[in-house]
């Protein structure tokens, strides 16, 4: 690449200081402006970058000197910034999920192809050491055939920790639309994309508690189920399994196993980029740490956004806006089989993302 490619930001909220970061420490991404509807925030939010202009959104989206918008707003706002930036022009890249719904996100594609812009979406932790090496091991026949995964995320809620949760608890929240992203794309990353689900679900109660910050102890409605669980047929004829929960206090359980004819895997909690991927073999006893094998090396949120921007045109990018509308679709899908009780089609699919091969961070966006 040649000179950096500007970003703008609009949404200053808590994940935006881990992509400042990135953006920061990458050669090849520059944070040129920002943009959030409180203005303070997002002022105070740049305060260590010299040279950021900070705007409204409408600015930010007219700025020529800004070449792709990175939408950190919430959920339910990923849509209309993204259509909005889209309609500037923008390539635009959001935090996941794409949108709410999969009519929203299909909306934010036919926009983009009609414009000749392109969309990607986080999450970016499988473009890590982790998931790759993960997936190194299982394409190169460490554990011969994949037939089965299980995916596991429980936890009491985000409502103790996050001093402003209610976008956990409406429409576009719950554990499967907050932390379903990370481990679906991790297992279609790993095992290709999906063909059908069956899926079910529960809520435990119509109301949470806030255990933090200047509104703790304050009561918030729960309008989604806060308990889902599925399983996944992958177009490959492995099966996953699949366990998001705010209603538990605790797992023992690894946060994704991927198990073929010849042994099993570890792979690591798919919301880190790196971790330690561990194969037990038939006929062997115990587990063995792989090393790391592929992946770009100590990865931040935001090596997503870089690899991105320098995928050459005509090459579909790595954290692509077809993959997430398809990560959308199984959740949105796993949803509609809980209410209905019966298997889902799913619609859509996707290209299994090219692996990475083992570089570090700063490399990402050098190289597609």
């Amino acid at each position: 690449m040649g000179q950096p490619v500007n970003v703008g930001v609009v949404g200053c909220g808590a994940i935006s200081a881990q992509y400042f970061q990135t953006i920061d420490r990458l050669p090849w991404l520059r944070l040129a402006a920002v943009a959030d509807l409180d203005l303070d925030r997002a002022r105070e939010a740049v305060r260590p970058y010299a040279g950021v202009t900070v705007a409204g959104v409408a600015e930010l989206l007219a700025d020529p000197r800004v070449d792709v918008v990175l939408n950190l707003t919430v959920p339910a706002a990923h849509a209309e910034i993204a259509l909005q930036a889209v309609a500037a022009g923008k390539d635009v890249y959001c935090e996941k999920p794409l949108a709410v719904t999969t009519a929203d996100a299909e909306r934010i594609l036919v926009a983009a192809a009609a414009a000749q812009v392109r969309v990607g979406c986080a999450p970016d932790t499988v473009l890590g050491t982790g998931t790759q090496t993960a997936r190194k091991a299982i394409d190169d026949g460490l554990i011969g055939r994949p037939v089965a995964a299980t995916a596991t995320m429980m936890t009491p809620g985000h409502e103790r920790w996050h001093p402003n949760p209610d976008f956990y608890y409406v429409a576009g929240g719950g554990p499967l639309l907050d932390m379903g992203p990370y481990y679906i794309t991790s297992l279609i990353t790993l095992l290709g994309p999906v063909t059908t689900v069956i899926g079910a679900a529960s809520r435990t109660r119509a109301t949470r508690t806030i255990g933090s910050g200047p509104r703790r102890g304050e009561e918030i409605p729960v309008t989604v189920d806060t308990h889902v669980t599925g399983v996944l047929v992958h177009a490959s004829g492995a099966l996953s399994t699949l366990v998001m929960s705010f209603d538990a206090a605790a797992t023992a359980a690894p946060p994704i196993e991927v198990h073929g004819e010849e042994g099993s895997l570890v792979v690591p909690n798919p919301n880190h980029f790196d971790g330690s991927v561990l194969v037990s073999k038939v006929g062997e006893e115990g587990r063995r740490t792989l090393p790391e094998a592929a992946g770009y090396v100590a990865a931040g949120r935001g090596v997503g956004l870089a690899d991105f921007v320098s995928t050459p045109a005509g090459l579909e990018p790595r954290t692509s806006g077809s993959l997430a509308f398809h990560v959308l679709d199984v959740m949105e899908s796993l949803l509609a089989s809980a209410r209905t009780g019966t298997a889902v089609t799913i619609a859509s699919t996707c290209e299994r993302a090219r692996p990475v091969a083992l570089s570090p961070a700063e490399d990402a966006g050098r190289t597609a």
